[in-house]
């Protein structure tokens, strides 16, 4: 992992949000460190500005009673800030700085839309972090950003919604609207199939770039590579970066990749696995065609949602992570057909141990049986 994002996660979970913004993020310090307090439904606030960009300003807001305000005292401090500072994100973090809630307000016309992330100490911060890491600037942008892109900033990071049915229901219209404009395929059946593994694919490098573990960190890298192919070309997405991405990329170790296919894709590891191998209808149908607004389409819903790697006790259950992923491969794309069902991380995890174990002792005993055969002793 690049170190600017190992240090910027050390400084999320020390609770170091200065540092973090100023340091790692390319904000500034805000002009003033005054701590102001205000009286709220018989409860005293505290807030202090911790950074600044072009007007946006980042607010610490603790309590005297070291409590985080319910959602309705959130909005009511909201509105006395944004009176202020018309766009700001705020911190709310408790007595013993062991826990905090960023809230961001999406404002449609008069209608507020808060959007919260809670994060608690020895938690996994990844889903955060993948947030805050969006309002990274850097030294270049100076001096063409304006508020407004700051602003854009805060809502690309911040304006995500939890996986609900709505959810659901976008992602079965987005298999079906991929599937239309699929060409290269005769059979509706292979069509349909077909959609289900390049979603798959893609919903599983999702997970990875949030993660930080593509091309030395970048998050957003699909959208990336999606704009720097559509600048070489129309509809080259697909047939020219997706299939070196699979098959030259996460299928090969990097001594058999063909030569210039870094200069594509960028850093990815070698995966020891067959999802990115060539399917058999992939190998029955060599001429397939997709053009680049249904990868646009699908991109745009999977970056309205927030998507968490954790999927154990204290992750976020209403956030997109591997057993919501499993419930959709399970329940919509219908993988019972081939044999395939989601198993749940228990059982998993029981499997990998037994699996593991006896992998150990069979080693052991094989070393040995080859050292007992081969000392003088028992000759």
């Amino acid at each position: 992992m690049p170190q600017t994002l190992t240090e910027s996660r050390q400084l999320l979970q020390e609770f170091e949000f200065n540092k973090l913004f100023v340091q790692k993020l390319g904000w500034d310090n805000p002009s003033s460190h005054k701590i102001l307090s205000a009286e709220i439904e018989g409860e005293t606030y505290y807030r202090k500005a911790i950074a600044q960009l072009l007007g946006v300003v980042v607010y610490e807001i603790t309590s005297a009673s070291g409590n985080i305000p319910n959602a309705t005292q959130r909005l009511i401090i909201y509105r006395e800030i944004v009176q202020i500072s018309a766009e700001n994100l705020l911190i709310f973090i408790d007595k013993k700085r062991t826990k905090c809630l960023w809230y961001w307000v999406k404002r449609e016309g008069i209608k507020l839309y808060p959007r919260d992330h809670v994060y608690v100490k020895r938690e996994p911060c990844d889903l955060l972090l993948s947030k805050v890491t969006a309002l990274k600037v850097e030294l270049a942008e100076l001096e063409t950003l304006s508020v407004i892109d700051v602003a854009q900033r805060l809502q690309s990071g911040l304006d995500v919604e939890r996986v609900t049915k709505k959810f659901f229901e976008e992602f079965k219209q987005q298999h079906v609207e991929f599937l239309s404009v699929i060409s290269g395929i005769d059979k509706e059946t292979d069509r349909r199939w077909y959609t289900s593994v390049l979603l798959n694919r893609l919903m599983f490098v999702y997970f990875l770039q949030r993660k930080g573990f593509i091309d030395s960190g970048k998050m957003l890298y699909l959208q990336e590579k999606l704009a720097e192919s559509k600048q070489r070309g129309t509809d080259l997405f697909y047939s020219q970066f997706l299939k070196t991405l699979f098959f030259e990329g996460f299928a090969k170790p990097l001594d058999l990749r063909e030569e210039g296919v870094k200069e594509l894709i960028g850093d990815i590891k070698y995966l020891n696995g067959g999802l990115f191998l060539e399917h058999p209808i992939e190998q029955n149908y060599p001429n397939i065609a997709i053009p680049d607004a249904a990868f646009e389409k699908i991109l745009d819903l999977f970056a309205g949602y927030s998507w968490n790697l954790d999927d154990t006790v204290g992750g976020k259950e209403n956030e997109i992570n591997p057993a919501v992923l499993g419930y959709i491969f399970e329940k919509y794309i219908n993988q019972k057909a081939f044999g395939a069902y989601y198993t749940r991380p228990e059982i998993t995890e029981y499997l990998c141990d037994r699996t593991i174990n006896k992998l150990i002792l069979d080693r052991v005993n094989q070393s040995l049986n080859s050292s007992n055969s081969s000392s003088p002793l028992t000759k």
